[in-house]
C-alpha cells in the first residue's frame, strides 16, 4: 500500500511540475558590423533581414546595425551589390552579436523565370505558425489596460402567437421592446455591463482583474459580477482549441489546421494602415467540431490582425443553432499585438419552432501600457478577480462617460423593463415554476417547501414513506438558513425528522457554522453522488430488494472557513447512534465460550474529523447559502482525517482515518474529455465492519458515476484501500463520420472502474461480517461502453462485470441509464 501512496505521490508532483512549465517568447536583439573580406572596411547602407520575412534593417555609415524584434527567424540574410549574400544563424530570444564579412562576386543579369506550385495560403500559414510564440501577448514582462464588457440576453423567435399567450396579458409592454432589424425578431430581456483593469506580469505569473464598475438588469450577485471581466470570456485565437461550451474546436491557425480546414488566399488589403492577407477557412469535413470564417493576417509579423468565424451547424453541440466570434488586434507603440474588440453572438434554441436566445458580449480594450511594471502590491494574492466595493454603486453620469461605446435605445430601456416585469404576478409564478423544476423546492414568501421528488418513496423496512420538507429562503434572512422535515413509513409505523441550521459568520472570506441533527434511515454504502432513498426514482427502479438499511441517529456540527478561492477547511464534530434493521444485523462472539454469539443493538461513534478541498483558480456561481462549481483547469485534491474518541458521548471506538482524492476533467481536443477520480484511504484501530469502507455499490438501474455499478451493497469491505474510476467522453468522434448516425448526435463514451483494498483480521472478531461479504483478494474491475446525449438528456452504458462471478446474486453484464443535460 505504500507502494501505492509513493507512486501517486510521485505522479501528483510530476503532473504540477509539468504544470508549472511555460514557454514564453522574449525579445531577439542582434548588433553587429559589416566589413568587406578583402580590405576590412565597414560596408555602409548594406541590407539585412531575417529569412523569410520582412523584418530587417540597414547597417549606417560605420557598417554597424542593431534589430530589437519579437519576430525573429532562425537566421539573418546580409545583401549588397556587389557581394554574395551571406547568411549567418540567430539565437532566438537571446541578446547577441553578429558580425558579417562579406566576398564581392560578379553582378550578371539574366532573364529570370517564376513559378510557383501549391496553395499559397498554406505559404503564409506556416509564418504565422512560426510567430504565433512571438504574437502571444504572454511575452511581454508586463502589460495593463482598461476592458468594457457588455453582456445581454434577448429572446428571439417571437410569435404574434406568442405574444397573445394568456400568459402575458398582464405584462404586454414588454412587447414594445422587440427589435425587428435583424434576421430574427429579438426582445432585450437582460443586460449586464462593466468595466476593469486588468494587469499581467510575466515573471513570477500573475493575473489580476479589478471590476470597478458593473450593472446588472434583474440581479446584484457579486459572483455573476466576477464572469463580467475579461479573464472568464476569452476566445483566444491562438491556442489549438477553443472552448464552445466545453466542446473542443480547432482554432483556424492550429499547428494542424490544415487537417481540418481548407485555406484560401482571397484578396490582400490595407486594414488601420497595416497591410494583411485576407485568407478564407472551411471544414475539410462538415462535422468536424470547427469554424468557418475570414481572417486578415500582417504581412510583416504574420500576427492575426482580425478574424471572423462561427461554428459549423451540423456540429454536434446541443441547444446551439448559432455561435458567431469576431476579433479585431491592434498594434501597439509599434511592436506589441494586442486584442482591441471582441464580439460574440451566440444563438440558443431547444427546438425549430420554438422561443430562442441570443446571447452577445461584447467587449473592448483600451488605455493600453506594455512593460510598465506596477507596485507589487497590484499582483499580490490568489485570486485573479476582485470586485471593489463601489463597483455597484456607480451612477448613470459615470456610465455614460467611462462607456467604451454608446447603448442603443432598447438597451437603455432594459434596465426599467427587467424592474417592471418582476412586479407583475404571472411573471413571478413563471420564477416559481422553474425554480422548482430545477431545484425541487417551491418558494412560499419566508419559507421554501420541498424537495418534492422525496414527497413519496418505497423500501422493504418503512414500506410506503411519505414525507415533507422545507427551508427557510433568503427572504427569511440572508445569513441564517433553517431547515427541518418529517417523513413517515406505513410498514414499520415510525417516525423520521431532522431540522438543522447553516450560518454564516463572514461574508469575505467565507465562515460558516452549521448543525443538523437526525433520526432516520441510510444505507451504508451508498455513494454521495446516487439518488437518495427517499427518491421516487429509486424506490422503483432497483434491481435488488432495499431490505439491509441501518436506523441512524445523529447529530453533526461543523465550522468551514474558505481561506482563499478554491482553498477551504471543514472541521466536523459527528456523534452517530446505528441499529440495524431488515435483514442487517450486528452479531459478536461473546469472551464466554458457553454463551457464544450474541446480538449488538446498537453502535455509538463520536468523531472529530478535518476536510481539506483545495481546486486551483476554481469557478463558480454563488448563492447566499450554496455555489455551483464551474470547475478547475487544474486537478481537485481532497483529504478527509477523522478522529474516533471512545467513551465522549457514549463512543464506543478510538479509530483513526483517512482518505485522499485527486480529480479532473483532461481535454484531450477532437477526442473529447476524460473525467477521472483517485481515492486511496486507510482505517487505524479495531473497527465493526460498519465504520470501516464499505465500497459502493448500486442497487438501482440508474448509472452511478461515484459507485462501482455491477457492485452490490455490503459486497466488499475494506481498512486499506485504493480507487480509480475513469470516464472517456468522445463527444462523437467516430459516430458524426457515420452518415446514418451524424443527423442523430450520439456521442460515445467508455469507462473503467477498479478497486483494490484489504482487511486485517483483528475487525472480525468486534462484529461478525454478514453473509455475502468478501475481502478484496485481487483488484475488483468492471467496465463499459454505451451512448450519451440520446434525445440530448439520455446516457445508457453497457457494462461488463470482470471477476468475482461466482459471488451469489450478481451478474456479469448490465444495462444502466441516466440523465444528463449538456451541451
Amino acid at each position: 500500500m505504500m507502494l501505492l501512496f509513493k507512486k501517486t505521490t510521485l505522479l501528483l508532483l510530476g503532473c504540477l511540475f509539468l504544470l508549472s512549465l511555460g514557454v514564453n517568447a522574449q525579445k531577439t536583439i542582434v548588433k553587429g558590423k559589416v566589413t568587406d573580406a578583402t580590405s576590412g572596411e565597414a560596408l555602409p547602407f548594406v541590407n539585412l533581414v531575417f529569412k523569410n520575412s520582412k523584418v530587417g534593417t540597414s547597417t549606417d555609415i560605420d557598417g554597424n546595425y542593431s534589430i530589437e524584434t519579437y519576430y525573429p527567424t532562425d537566421s539573418l540574410q546580409a545583401s549588397f551589390i556587389g557581394y554574395k549574400v551571406k547568411t549567418m544563424r540567430v539565437r532566438r530570444d537571446k541578446a547577441q552579436v553578429v558580425n558579417f564579412i562579406m566576398t564581392s562576386g560578379d553582378v550578371q543579369l539574366a532573364a529570370v523565370e517564376i513559378t510557383y506550385k501549391g496553395n499559397p495560403a498554406h505559404d503564409i500559414l506556416d509564418r504565422v505558425y512560426n510567430n504565433k510564440e512571438a504574437n502571444n501577448r504572454e511575452k511581454y514582462d508586463y502589460f495593463n489596460y482598461e476592458v468594457y464588457n457588455k453582456v445581454e440576453f434577448d429572446l428571439n423567435n417571437i410569435t404574434e402567437r406568442f405574444k397573445n399567450k394568456k400568459m402575458f396579458r398582464k405584462f404586454q409592454f414588454i412587447f414594445d421592446y422587440v427589435d425587428t432589424t435583424a434576421e430574427k425578431e429579438y426582445l432585450p430581456m437582460f443586460m449586464t455591463e462593466s468595466l476593469s483593469d486588468y494587469y499581467y506580469r510575466r515573471s513570477p505569473k500573475s493575473e489580476k482583474e479589478y471590476i470597478k464598475a458593473s450593472q446588472v438588469s434583474g440581479t446584484s450577485n457579486e459572483s455573476i459580477t466576477q464572469f463580467l471581466g475579461d479573464m472568464y470570456q476569452n476566445v483566444n485565437i491562438y491556442e489549438s482549441y477553443i472552448s464552445v461550451f466545453g466542446k473542443s474546436f480547432v482554432s483556424p491557425i492550429a499547428n494542424f489546421g490544415k487537417t481540418y480546414y481548407r485555406y484560401y488566399l482571397v484578396d490582400s488589403l490595407v486594414l488601420d494602415g497595416k497591410y494583411c492577407y485576407q485568407i478564407d477557412f472551411v471544414p475539410r469535413q462538415e462535422q468536424e467540431p470547427v469554424f468557418t470564417g475570414t481572417m486578415w493576417i500582417n504581412d510583416t509579423t504574420y500576427a492575426v490582425k482580425k478574424v471572423v468565424a462561427k461554428i459549423n451547424k451540423n456540429a454536434n453541440i446541443n441547444f446551439i443553432n448559432g455561435f458567431a466570434v469576431e476579433q479585431v488586434y491592434t498594434m501597439v507603440d509599434n511592436q506589441y499585438w494586442m486584442l482591441e474588440k471582441d464580439n460574440l453572438v451566440i444563438d440558443f434554441q431547444l427546438g425549430e419552432k420554438v422561443m430562442g436566445l441570443y446571447g452577445r458580449k461584447s467587449t473592448s480594450y483600451k488605455n493600453f501600457e506594455v512593460n510598465v511594471p506596477k507596485d507589487d502590491d497590484i499582483y499580490a494574492g490568489i485570486d485573479n478577480v476582485t470586485v471593489l466595493k463601489e463597483a455597484g454603486k456607480r451612477d448613470q453620469s459615470f456610465w455614460e462617460e467611462a462607456r467604451h461605446d454608446t447603448l442603443t435605445v432598447n438597451q437603455l430601456g432594459i434596465y426599467q423593463m427587467v424592474d417592471s416585469v418582476k412586479k407583475v404576478p404571472a411573471f413571478r409564478t413563471l420564477l416559481d415554476i422553474v425554480q422548482l423544476v430545477f431545484t425541487g423546492y417551491h418558494e412560499i414568501g419566508k419559507v421554501e417547501i420541498g424537495p418534492y421528488f422525496k414527497t413519496y418513496s418505497y423500501n422493504a423496512v418503512e414500506g410506503n414513506r411519505f414525507r415533507i420538507g422545507g427551508r427557510t429562503s433568503n427572504n427569511f434572512s440572508t445569513d441564517l438558513m433553517l431547515n427541518g422535515y418529517l417523513a413517515y413509513g406505513t410498514l414499520d409505523k415510525r417516525l423520521k425528522y431532522g431540522a438543522g441550521f447553516l450560518y454564516k459568520l463572514v461574508d469575505n472570506p467565507r465562515q460558516w457554522i452549521s448543525f443538523n441533527y437526525k433520526r432516520d434511515l441510510e444505507q451504508l454504502g451508498q455513494s454521495q453522488n446516487a439518488f437518495a432513498e427517499d427518491n421516487i426514482l429509486s424506490s422503483f427502479l432497483r434491481r435488488n430488494p432495499n431490505n439491509k438499511l441501518t436506523d441512524v441517529e445523529s447529530f453533526v456540527g461543523s465550522y468551514k472557513r474558505e481561506w482563499i478561492t478554491g482553498f477551504s477547511n471543514e472541521l466536523f464534530f459527528k456523534h452517530r447512534a446505528m441499529r440495524p434493521l431488515g435483514q442487517l444485523n450486528y452479531r459478536r462472539f461473546d469472551p464466554n465460550p458457553e454463551i457464544g454469539i450474541v446480538d449488538d443493538k446498537v453502535i455509538n461513534t463520536s468523531e472529530v474529523s478535518l476536510y481539506t478541498r483545495f481546486a486551483y483558480k476554481e469557478k463558480y456561481i454563488e448563492g447566499e447559502f450554496k455555489r455551483i462549481s464551474l470547475g478547475s483547469k487544474y486537478p481537485i485534491l481532497e483529504l478527509q482525517l477523522g478522529f474516533g474518541i471512545k467513551d465522549l458521548l457514549d463512543g464506543d471506538y478510538n479509530y483513526q482515518r483517512f482518505e485522499i482524492a485527486v480529480s479532473d476533467k483532461v481535454k484531450i481536443g477532437v477526442l473529447g474529455y476524460s473525467d477521472f477520480r483517485v481515492t486511496a484511504g486507510k482505517y487505524f484501530g479495531t473497527l465493526p465492519y460498519t465504520l470501516l469502507e464499505i465500497h459502493n455499490g448500486n442497487a438501482t438501474y440508474f448509472y452511478d458515476k461515484r459507485a462501482f455499478n455491477l457492485m452490490n451493497f455490503f459486497e466488499f469491505i475494506s481498512d486499506e484501500y485504493a480507487t480509480a474510476m475513469l470516464t472517456h467522453h468522445f463527444d462523437g468522434f467516430f459516430l458524426n463520420k457515420m452518415p446514418l448516425m451524424r443527423k442523430l448526435k450520439w456521442r460515445e463514451v467508455i469507462s473503467m472502474r477498479t478497486v483494490v483494498g484489504s482487511l486485517s483480521d483483528r475487525h472480525r472478531a468486534e462484529i461478525i461480517v454478514p453473509d455475502n461479504t468478501y475481502e478484496l483478494d485481487v483488484p475488483y474491475m468492471e467496465i463499459g461502453i454505451g451512448i450519451e446525449n440520446i434525445f440530448k438528456i439520455i446516457r445508457i452504458d453497457g457494462l461488463k462485470r470482470l471477476n468475482y462471478l461466482n459471488h451469489p446474486k450478481v451478474s456479469e453484464y448490465g444495462i444502466r441509464g441516466t440523465l444528463e443535460l449538456s451541451f
